[in-house]
């Protein structure tokens, strides 16, 4: 069976300019060179698929009908720059969290590699094949505890970031 390969990004400080706690579409603002990068790599093969903590469902800020309408319209905002992402997988879960349902400690919060391995299991990933961006520690601590490459985001342009990676031979 042919495996796909994958791009794997935070969001949060990664795609969009971090906004605690950021639910809705009036204040979402994408990262330099993002909407480019997503483009280049869904031009150049890899699935496009977001990994993100959302700990705003388990503190009551926000709820996941929330964060999947603000995918939603991330996902028609790129469909201008005929851009897409493929997946988005979130933890909407937070051991200090208010909300009873939410409030725990899982397997899918980053560091955690629970939704990497279920994008990879649900894409047939080849995780030698792709890679993973993100601005925190704990994603690139994910990501390579899952076998994918971890890249840590420092908030210049991301499509550099992406060039550099493709460069090399990934």
């Amino acid at each position: 069976m042919a495996r796909n390969k994958a791009a794997f990004f935070d969001r949060d400080g990664t795609l969009n300019v971090d906004v605690h706690y950021l639910y809705k579409k009036e204040d979402f603002v994408w990262m330099a060179g993002a909407i480019q990068t997503i483009q280049y790599c869904s031009e150049h093969g890899y699935k496009v698929i977001v990994i993100t903590n959302q700990s705003g469902v388990a503190r009551g800020y926000y709820t996941e009908a929330d964060i999947q309408a603000l995918h939603a319209w991330m996902n028609e905002d790129l469909k201008k720059h005929g851009a897409h992402i493929d997946a988005f997988y979130y933890c909407p879960h937070h051991p200090k969290g208010s909300v009873a349902e939410y409030a725990k400690e899982c397997t899918c919060r980053k560091p955690g590699t629970k939704l990497l391995d279920d994008a990879c299991r649900d894409f047939a990933i080849d995780r030698a094949q792709s890679f993973m961006v993100g601005d925190k520690a704990i994603d690139v601590e994910c990501a390579e505890a899952a076998g994918i490459r971890g890249i840590r985001f420092q908030g210049d342009d991301l499509f550099a970031i992406v060039q550099e990676i493709k460069q090399k031979g990934i």
